[in-house]
């Protein structure tokens, strides 16, 4: 099977585009993670909604690195592959919180809370197993692959330079949260749905302006 270079850009454009809206639109009037919220009606549309997102950023990136895998470089390769990562985390973490958590909220409410703790950044008071590895290996590919990969977007070109800097500088910045208040966690996250949405304004823009059909092999049955 093989896609051309403008077809993997539309792709890309409208997966990222797609991944920031949701990920704005999910912060605004997001009720604080409590006990009580968790299994509500509101909370499984919100954590379907992130899961959903994640999904869209994986595909996105992958079509965008694999159209510009030459102007990309080691750098764009190793920035992908974290920032997936993430995102990939990310996406364990949501589904665990939408449909696992409501599930033993009332059987285990110490675990939901140390669940719901740690996920907000703080400290558990009690193990919570392989959930907190999820949450760090989400925390660090979303915020260095990020970085990374926003670095090597820029240094590349192929898409719009602003939201390039604007997704490395927002995904690393996040660290800040650590000494903000919880009420700071919403706010945060729009500038990185402002990224996405432009990263993919520009790959939908630049794939769909007249340029060469080269087709790009990305699978081959056996």
């Amino acid at each position: 099977m093989t896609l051309s270079n403008r077809r993997l850009g539309q792709i890309a454009g409208a997966c990222l585009g797609a991944a920031g809206a949701i990920f704005i639109g999910i912060q605004i009037n997001h009720p604080p993670l409590t006990l009580e919220f968790v299994g509500t009606a509101e909370f499984l549309v919100r954590q379907t909604l992130k899961a959903v997102m994640t999904v869209l950023v994986l595909v996105g990136v992958a079509a965008l690195y694999t159209r510009h895998a030459g102007r990309l470089g080691v750098l764009g390769l190793v920035g992908s592959l974290l920032f997936s990562a993430g995102y990939l985390a990310m996406f364990s973490v949501e589904i665990i919180a939408g449909y696992v958590l409501p599930a033993i909220v009332r059987t285990s409410p110490g675990y939901v809370q140390d669940v719901l703790t740690a996920a907000l950044g703080g400290t558990p008071a009690g193990d919570i197993g392989n959930v907190q590895v999820l949450l760090s290996v989400s925390g660090i590919g979303y915020m260095v692959g990020g970085l990374v990969f926003g670095i090597a977007l820029f240094r590349g070109g192929v898409v719009a330079r602003w939201a390039s800097a604007l997704l490395a500088v927002a995904t690393i910045s996040t660290l800040a949260l650590a000494v903000l208040p919880e009420a700071f966690n919403r706010p945060f996250a729009i500038p990185t749905g402002i990224a996405l949405m432009g990263l993919g304004w520009s790959a939908w823009r630049r794939a769909s302006a007249p340029a060469e059909e080269r087709p790009v092999r990305v699978a081959q049955a056996v």
